[in-house]
């Protein structure tokens, strides 16, 4: 891969062999193949997702900090409710 800047990222795969359920495998090739990518990519992004640390120390920005406690709304306001009956008003 070749950045904007014409430096090149070398990424090294390595090869590995799983044991799966026939019809499983024949499942996840259609879905892959149904949202063009590779069944290959398609589990090395899902197993990047379940052993990433977790990451608690998200920094908030100062504008997300400043925007923080801005709007009060009662314990109970349903937002569900709230936003259906947008929707039906402008959709109606």
């Amino acid at each position: 891969m070749v950045s904007l800047y014409g430096q090149i990222e070398i990424t090294m795969a390595t090869k590995l062999t799983i044991k799966l359920d026939n019809d499983v495998i024949s499942r996840a090739k259609r879905y892959a193949q149904h949202r063009k990518t590779s069944l290959s990519k398609m589990i090395e992004s899902y197993l990047d997702s379940v052993t990433k640390p977790d990451s608690d120390d998200i920094e908030i920005t100062p504008l997300v900090k400043s925007l923080s406690g801005v709007i009060s709304l009662p314990e109970d306001y349903d937002y569900k409710k709230d936003r259906t009956e947008y929707l039906i008003r402008k959709y109606s």
